[in-house]
Parts: C-alpha cells; sequence; structure tokens
C-alpha cells in the first residue's frame, strides 16, 4: 500500500530560489528529493506556497492563511498518512504584530485544525512539525529587508521553543530544521534555503519518516 505524505508549508517548501527568483527543479526541491530517497510505497507531494502564514491574514496579499487552506489540502489528498508542517517564517514580518510565542500558539491552532480533519487521514492524525530553520544574520543587509522588517531574526530563532512544544503537547513528531548539520540560506536574502540544504533536509526526513508513517 502507497503511503501519502502531505508536505505543508511556505517558499521554502514551494522550492523558491533566492539567487535568481526562480524555483529550484523537481530534481533539487525537499519534497521531491524526499519521494526519490524513500523509494516505492511513498507519494510524497508538494503544498508549498510563497508567503503562507499558519493562521495571520496577509493584509497585502489574499489565500496565504495556512488555517483557511488545511481542510481543502488535507481532503484533496486523502487518505493522508503523515502531514509535514513547515511554517512559521512569514509570520516574523512587522506587519503580523506578532512575537515567537504568539506564532507558537498560531501554529498550535493550525495543527488542531489538522487534527480535526477526521476524514483526511487513513488511520489517525500524523504530523510532523518542523521549525524552519532561522533567518539568516545577514539579511538586514539585504536589497529585500524591507518586506519582513527589523525583527524577523530574534523571532525565527526562538520558535524552536514554541514549536517544540505545540509538538509534545499535541502528540506530534518534531524536527528543528536548524540544527540539520550544515543547513543554510543563500545570501541574496538569508530566509531561503540554499540548493545544498534542500538536499540535506530531505536526506534527514528520509533517515526520520521510516520510523513515523
Amino acid at each position: 500500500m502507497e503511503k501519502t505524505i502531505v508536505c505543508f508549508g511556505d517558499s521554502n517548501t514551494h522550492g523558491y530560489k533566492s539567487e535568481d527568483g526562480g524555483r529550484f527543479t523537481r530534481e533539487e526541491r525537499w519534497p521531491c528529493l524526499l519521494e526519490k530517497y524513500l523509494g516505492d510505497g511513498y507519494y510524497v507531494t508538494e503544498e508549498g506556497l510563497s508567503g503562507r502564514t499558519t493562521v495571520f491574514e496577509d493584509p497585502l496579499f489574499e489565500g496565504l492563511n495556512g488555517m483557511s487552506s488545511i481542510f481543502s489540502c488535507l481532503m484533496s489528498h486523502e487518505p493522508v498518512d503523515l502531514l509535514i508542517i513547515m511554517l512559521g517564517t512569514n509570520d516574523t514580518k512587522d506587519r503580523f504584530h506578532v512575537n515567537a510565542e504568539n506564532i507558537g500558539k498560531g501554529l498550535e491552532r493550525l495543527v488542531n485544525k489538522a487534527i480535526s480533519v477526521k476524514d483526511a487521514w487513513r488511520n489517525r492524525p500524523n504530523i510532523l512539525i518542523i521549525t524552519p530553520a532561522p533567518i539568516g544574520s545577514g539579511y538586514e543587509k539585504t536589497a529585500v529587508a524591507g518586506e519582513m522588517g527589523t525583527d524577523c531574526i530574534e523571532k525565527s530563532e526562538n520558535l524552536h521553543i514554541w514549536f517544540k512544544d505545540v509538538a509534545g503537547r499535541l502528540g506530534c513528531h518534531y524536527l528543528n530544521a536548524g540544527e540539520i548539520d550544515g543547513i543554510s540560506m543563500h545570501p541574496n536574502d538569508y530566509m531561503h534555503l540554499d540548493k545544498d540544504s534542500h538536499e540535506r533536509l530531505a536526506r534527514r526526513l528520509t533517515d526520520i519518516i521510516p520510523e513515523i508513517v
């Protein structure tokens, strides 16, 4: 029986390529690499949207609230064996006026919503929460510094505290991407994974997933 894994995230799941503003190829993006490395018996689907938040409505762009799309996403891919959520980076933008603890509460609300979609799961809710690698300290000197604001680096560095707590309390699996050896952001903006980091994330998940699905 083929197992379905849904990767629900933002631009770092979509595969945004900050060096040229394009998108990494299917041979380079971590969800595609994950499916390749897991081999037969797994179907990995990409649900990455640039700018997506956990639960916050963006006043500048529509359709980016993860809470508003998680139901339809899960149901369109049912039966789901594992949901991977890697969000939080966009929540650190100044225009949302929230701190890392608030973002953790947003994640908790999103996860509870996913758990509640009973008809989407093959057997039972099975969720892996990934804290995204933090925004690099060089971000404030890049051409896109105004998009996120002044406090995004500190907020992103503290997300793991609250995300790990949410995972523990809600019975989810957990991974801190920032702790993966060698993972890094491209120096064009310091907030998007470079090509090598997509590979490293996929390899780490390949080690984890057979034990939890």
